[in-house]
């Protein structure tokens, strides 16, 4: 299972068109190449396809996530617990008290470096968050929830069962 499994994703991310989903399935294996004992869990929520490895099935134990907003079709590579991580070169986007991320628009400008620093930092900072060692799991992927309800594309009208 894990990195293999890719399914329900692709289905997730059809609405989004090849140029998308080509982009974020080749982020979702950088990622997998990242974190190959993590388990990837997959949202399909009404406003974003969001996906991300932990070392648990809890999201707050997440390491690091892809989204893809369903109105503004933008790719985050992002950080759950991006505040608690370093960020020297000030790349990462977001003020909140918690996540940060990197809007990408091509993979030939995706800083690969300089994330594979941050995520080697945040999975330190996740594994310090897993209380209970018994609740680690290894390399699944694991749909966590599935919206009934949809946001409909901008400029129009929502189909019908999405």
């Amino acid at each position: 299972m894990g990195k293999e499994q890719t399914k329900d994703l692709l289905k997730f991310l059809k609405p989004f068109g090849d140029d998308t989903t080509d982009l974020v399935m080749w982020l979702r294996g950088f990622a997998w190449d990242l974190c190959p004992k993590a388990n990837e869990l997959i949202y399909d929520n009404y406003n974003a396809v969001a996906f991300g490895w932990s070392p648990t099935d809890k999201v707050g134990h997440s390491i690091c996530s892809i989204a893809v907003g369903r109105s503004s079709k933008n790719v985050h590579f992002g950080f759950y617990w991006g505040s608690e991580i370093s960020d020297p070169d000030k790349i990462l986007l977001g003020a909140g008290n918690q996540y940060r991320y990197i809007l990408v628009t091509d993979r030939k400008k995706f800083p690969k470096t300089y994330i594979k620093k941050l995520v080697r930092e945040a999975y330190t900072n996740s594994l310090a968050k897993v209380k209970d060692k018994k609740q680690i799991l290894h390399g699944q992927t694991i749909v966590k929830s599935i919206s009934a309800k949809k946001r409909p594309e901008k400029g129009g009208a929502k189909k019908a069962g999405a």
